[in-house]
């Protein structure tokens, strides 16, 4: 591997998609390994260290929710997800388990490099800003480096997407943000297409944050717009 491009795993029993999205990802400048079954791709990841994973749902040996399962089990590694159905219970599973985005069978390679690209600056954005901050107020503290959150010092435990979403929450503590924006800032701009996807989320962090989920005083709903974190805000080292 070259030394300073990103590294992409494709993980697809495809052939002709494999080959597709690694030709084309090499053409955008990305150095690709390639696997051909769940199995294959999950000694892949662990050889190989990417910095990004194209998993594909439905394969042999093990599916794409069994691989996605086990890399969450041990990497915040970004992964990208290829169905070939769009349907919101894929979309909100794949989310719920950890996947960054989606994509539906067929798509252009345009649209693949736009998504890769956003996800990988939106990973290394996430990451100059866990190197620099911890967030506390008098509800809730979160070590970005650690990955760690608390809530009234109890030790919570939240998903990728959750930890992401509360990140965004707490950095504009104070702001009221529309659900597109909580899209957009979350998932990326590629992901434009389901709000519910942003409400689904919102309710998973109140049950695990909120003292009474019903009646939430920390993530505000704002009628007709959208949510405000209302924790008082502040940053330390």
């Amino acid at each position: 591997m070259k030394v300073g491009k990103e590294s992409v795993l494709v993980v697809d029993d495809e052939d002709a998609t494999r080959l597709k999205v690694a030709g084309r990802l090499e053409r955008a400048g990305y150095d690709v390994f390639e696997a051909s079954n769940g199995l294959e791709g999950l000694q892949g990841f662990y050889r190989n260290r990417p910095n990004l994973v194209v998993l594909d749902v439905a394969m042999p040996e093990m599916d794409g929710w069994q691989v996605l399962q086990r890399i969450r089990e041990v990497s915040t590694i970004p992964v990208l997800m290829l169905t070939a159905i769009k349907q919101e219970r894929d979309k909100i599973r794949g989310l719920d388990e950890g996947a960054d985005d989606y994509i539906t069978k067929p798509f252009s390679g345009e649209d693949l490099v736009a998504r890769v690209k956003a996800i990988m600056r939106r990973a290394n954005q996430a990451q100059d800003e866990i190197e620099e901050n911890i967030y506390s107020d008098s509800d809730l503290s979160i070590d970005f480096q650690r990955h760690e959150v608390f809530v009234r010092g109890e030790s919570v435990n939240l998903s990728a997407t959750e930890f992401r979403l509360l990140n965004v929450l707490t950095k504009y503590a104070g702001q009221v943000l529309s659900q597109a924006r909580l899209l957009d800032l979350v998932w990326g701009q590629e992901f434009d297409d389901s709000l519910s996807v942003a409400r689904l989320y919102i309710a998973y962090l109140r049950q695990k944050i909120e003292e009474n989920p019903r009646k939430p005083k920390l993530i505000e709903p704002i009628r007709g717009f959208g949510y405000r974190y209302r924790g008082r805000s502040g940053v330390s080292k």
